[in-house]
């Protein structure tokens, strides 16, 4: 059963709710600004994302109350100092993070309730975040107000100036995503931890376009042990196995005296699990032969 839902036909928090936990993990934009007399505010917010790399653009919204439809500090601020920095937020600072979301009055800096520290930035005015592992400076290129209601969004859209990384999270050159251990906004009160145990990697589509689900043989697309992951990874491939590379790997001890179609299936799907594409689509069309 499906239950459909017509989003004017239910109140604001029941739709907020429903938007935020279905659609995560969401990154987070830990924005820090200044008002025109130099007050400093730093506040999160999930309605974030990088939209363009040349220009290099990011944006997010600081949406308005949904009791009182008052505007967020961090909106104030750009109106008066089209400024922003956006800080990225890991594991080791979640917590902080997360306590610098108090509707504190305005004024009140969040850099020290939370007891972060601030760095001036180079080309802009509002500090960054010592602790947060990069940080972008960003000029702010346009507000568009949604509405003017309860829960309506602002999009702040911005322009990336200027980026500061902690080498800490380099490997050999290159920005590390496993020592990042970045963190990401769920529905309610959850978060994602985007530690070594929740990553994996998917290979992606080839240059030269993968032969596509709908080439595979019937039997491998209609197995009763492969998922849909799995038919993805094989319709990734370039090109079928040759004959002589499928009586090959048929030929190898483990598998020449397997008869059972669902057993090579499952042994496909561990070799497929472990990245060898190719030796388990061989495997998997051997196993074809077996009916």
């Amino acid at each position: 059963m499906t239950k459909s839902i017509d989003p004017s036909a239910i109140s604001q928090p029941e739709l907020h709710s429903i938007l935020l936990t279905a659609v995560a993990p969401r990154p987070i934009c830990f924005a820090s600004t200044v008002d025109k007399n130099g007050n400093v505010n730093l506040s999160p917010y999930s309605f974030f994302n990088v939209f363009s790399s040349a220009p290099p653009v990011m944006i997010f919204s600081p949406s308005r109350s949904g009791r009182d439809g008052s505007f967020k500090h961090t909106y104030l601020n750009i109106k008066e100092v089209p400024e922003v920095v956006i800080n990225v937020v890991n594991y080791a600072m979640v917590e902080q993070m997360s306590l610098s979301s108090t509707a504190y009055d305005k004024g009140i800096n969040e850099f020290e309730k939370a007891g972060f520290t601030e760095v001036p930035s180079e080309l802009i005015k509002p500090p960054r975040v010592k602790e947060s592992p990069v940080s972008f400076e960003c000029s702010v290129s346009q507000v568009i107000e949604l509405a003017d209601t309860p829960g309506a969004g602002n999009l702040i859209i911005t322009k990336v100036e200027r980026i500061h990384i902690n080498e800490t999270y380099f490997t050999d050159g290159v920005l590390d995503t496993k020592k990042l251990d970045l963190v990401g906004r769920m529905g309610g009160s959850w978060y994602v931890k985007a530690n070594n145990e929740a990553l994996f990697e998917i290979p992606k589509p080839l240059r030269t376009k993968g032969i596509g689900v709908d080439a595979l043989p019937k039997g491998i697309r209609e197995s009763e042990i492969l998922t849909g992951n799995n038919l993805g990874r094989l319709g990734n491939i370039e090109a079928l196995p040759s004959t002589e590379t499928i009586a090959e790997i048929a030929a190898l001890l483990p598998y020449k005296d397997i008869t059972s179609k669902q057993e090579l299936h499952k042994i496909a799907q561990e070799i497929l699990l472990k990245g060898d594409t190719k030796t388990a689509l061989a495997l998997l069309i051997h196993a074809e032969t077996k009916n």
